[in-house]
């Protein structure tokens, strides 16, 4: 008898443990630090429990009025904790590591997402923000939709180079007036030149330092600027100033100079970097016909 009851008892102890554990509040003031986890965040129906935003998290414009928490690598735990959140989420690059662990022990949560640029990272992502919103649904359909605006992206891409060549592309990041990195191998914006149909001209790791001469041996048929300060034409003419052998390449004298969103590689793969890629396309092959399919959630 008194087996059957310890037994009963603990079964029950079981039972109001799982009620307990389904029943935990969700968190409601997030803190988010990576422009493409604050960006998914938003996308996935949570933009009303950011409390504050890192400073490479600029899309929606609506962000940029959140309080800033700093740069992902360099946060601060007092601008944090100053706005009492639940949860802070981000990539692995956040930091520094004794920042997190003084938010950590103030009772934070905070989830440490892979930043790398695959759709098996991705889907693991979503998947946790969405639980964590309570939007499960809502996540897995924008992985599904992502991942067939991806598929329509490659199939464009290997219709176009069975009649063009892929074009030799160089990929500089950077601030104006400074030396500009060139990015290589493991890097997001290669992962985006490929799938884009352009063939990576570096194959260091990472981003290096290049200098005028290394630039001028490339020769790239196409140059995509990412400046952290200037957009548009503004960032080409500061890059041309400061590294004249650009000037001489193909890239430049064929108006071959793109330009690029730097937020676009932060956090991870966001979801404006389908529309990225996109144009780049287009500016990779010109006379292609544009690929103009909406998201499938569109009307």
């Amino acid at each position: 008898m008194r087996l059957v009851i310890g037994l009963a008892s603990f079964c029950a102890a079981l039972l109001f443990s799982h009620q307990a554990a389904l029943a935990e509040p969700l968190p409601q003031r997030w803190v988010s630090a990576g422009g493409s986890i604050s960006e998914w965040v938003v996308a996935l129906g949570g933009q009303d429990k950011l409390v504050g935003v890192d400073t490479t998290s600029q899309h929606p414009e609506a962000l940029k009025a959140l309080p800033s928490i700093g740069y992902q690598r360099q946060l601060a735990a007092e601008g944090i904790l100053s706005l009492r959140p639940d949860i802070l989420v981000g990539t692995e690059e956040m930091g520094p590591p004794p920042v997190l662990a003084q938010v950590s022990a103030a009772g934070v949560r905070i989830e440490r997402l892979a930043s790398t640029a695959d759709l098996v990272t991705l889907e693991k992502n979503l998947k946790l923000i969405g639980a964590l919103l309570g939007e499960d649904a809502r996540a897995s359909q924008a992985f599904a939709d992502y991942s067939l605006r991806l598929q329509r992206q490659a199939d464009w891409v290997a219709k176009v180079q069975q009649t063009q060549h892929a074009p030799r592309v160089l990929f500089l990041l950077g601030h104006s007036g400074s030396s500009p990195m060139a990015a290589g191998k493991d890097t997001a914006a290669a992962w985006l030149i490929e799938r884009a149909g352009g063939l990576n001209l570096t194959d260091h790791q990472g981003y290096k330092a290049i200098s005028n001469e290394a630039l001028a041996a490339l020769d790239p048929d196409v140059v995509v600027i990412a400046d952290r300060r200037l957009e548009g034409d503004a960032a080409r003419d500061a890059l041309l100033r400061q590294n004249p052998a650009l000037a001489a390449t193909r890239a430049a004298r064929n108006g071959r100079l793109l330009s690029l969103d730097p937020t676009l590689l932060v956090g991870g793969l966001g979801p404006r970097l389908p529309d990225g890629m996109a144009a780049l396309s287009a500016g990779f092959y010109p006379s292609a016909p544009a690929l103009t399919e909406k998201s499938p959630s569109q009307p």
